[in-house]
This record gives structure tokens, sequence and C-alpha cells, in this order.
């Protein structure tokens, strides 16, 4: 996929994620993600803050108060800006940033793909919607995520398995195989393992590590961590 058409598929999926969220309960906000210590309030916070990119004065001083942890800083934050405002206006917020293309520094637009997609399922499963992704762009998320090493080392997780998508052509790795949708195996390749699994088969599904947390996955910024341009 081109800039032009990840920012198209970008752009839907903020939308079609603030239609999902219209429609929840208080408890459904409060509800935890796929993301161990995140609601799905502060998810939805972080994809909304996406396109607001903060000045560098505000990066400092959460740099700080992080003590220079990445994750901690992306918690922190989120948690913030979730707890200032009522969900409405998180939703208002992924409306009107929707087609925005500002980015901060340290990503980039394929990665921001990926992650829009991702955390659209982190939301979305614990409360049992459907929020499906498109598999272009999902594909393009698998290429992009196999590619990388910092944050989820994919390929270093998955070593000896080949990775092979039932619905796309899409294949990645060598060994025994694990077969699922290319959504499935994106979730997979970042991190949350245990939300893969029911959708996936193979020879190699017994030899993934097991997860470490209710997912396997910690944080949801890690698509847009370092300097993976």
């Amino acid at each position: 996929m081109d800039r032009d058409q990840s920012w198209q598929i970008i752009a839907e999926q903020r939308l079609s994620l603030a239609d999902l969220l219209d429609n929840l309960s208080d408890a459904d906000w409060e509800t935890p993600s796929l993301c161990a210590g995140w609601r799905v309030r502060d998810v939805a916070a972080h994809v909304a803050m996406a396109p607001q990119v903060p000045n560098l004065a505000a990066m400092i001083a959460d740099g700080t108060r992080a003590r220079g942890s990445f994750h901690r800083l992306n918690h922190d934050v989120a948690v913030r800006h979730a707890d200032s405002r009522p969900g409405e206006q998180i939703v208002a917020e992924l409306r009107r940033h929707a087609y925005s293309r500002r980015l901060p520094v340290v990503t980039s637009y394929r990665n921001i793909l990926f992650d829009i997609l991702v955390h659209g399922q982190d939301i979305a499963i614990p409360l049992h919607r459907r929020h499906p992704m498109p598999p272009e762009a999902a594909t393009a998320g698998a290429t992009r995520v196999w590619a990388m090493g910092w944050p989820f080392w994919a390929r270093h997780r998955l070593r000896g398995l080949e990775l092979v998508a039932t619905d796309t052509g899409w294949t990645a790795g060598h060994g025994a195989a694990i077969r699922g949708p290319i959504d499935a195996l994106l979730l997979l390749l970042t991190g949350r393992t245990a939300a893969a699994l029911p959708q996936l088969s193979g020879s190699g599904v017994t030899r993934l590590p097991a997860p470490h947390t209710r997912t396997g996955h910690r944080d949801p910024d890690s698509a847009l961590g370092g300097s993976h341009r």
C-alpha cells in the first residue's frame, strides 16, 4: 500500500472506531482492554491523541515524569487524557482528526497504519464487538511488524515457525506452520497471542511462547515506538 492508500485506511479506521465507541456504556469504557493495565477508555484516548502532536516542552516534561520509560510515558499520558474528558469528547476527537496526517516525530505512517488496526482490536475484542480489519491493510501491517526489531521482536519470538495467512497470500518465517487469517496473524505478531489463538491452526501453534499476561501484551503504544520510520 502506498502512502495515500495507507492514510485513507487510517482515516476510515479512526471513523469506524468512533462509531464503535459511540454506543458504549459507562461500564464498557472501564473494561480492561487487550493491553494489561489499560482500559478501553485509555486505548481510545491514546488513538485519539496520535494526531494531536504535543509541543516539545510538553514532551520533555512528560518524559521527565516518566523517568525516561517509554511505556510509562505512553500509559501515563493516555490515562491523563482519558480521565480528563468524557467518552463523548474522545469520540469527537477521533472524528475531528480522522483525516489528519500529523505524526509524532518518532514514527511514520506505516506504523500508524498497523497501530490503528491493532488498537481497534484491543478495544473491540474484550467488548465482544466486531471491528473488521481490511485484509490489504492488515497484510501491510504484518509485513511492517515482521521487518521491525523493537518493540515486538516478532522474528525472534516466532523463530522456527512459518506464518501462513489463509485469506491472503502473505507468509513469513520458516519452520512449523501456523495458519490463520491475516488479522489474527497481525495480533500474534504484535504480542496479542491469547487473542489470536482461537483463529490459529497448524503444528506450530503448540510451539508458540506462552503469553506473559492475559493477552501476552503490555503496552498499546509499542507500534509508535523508537525510530522505525
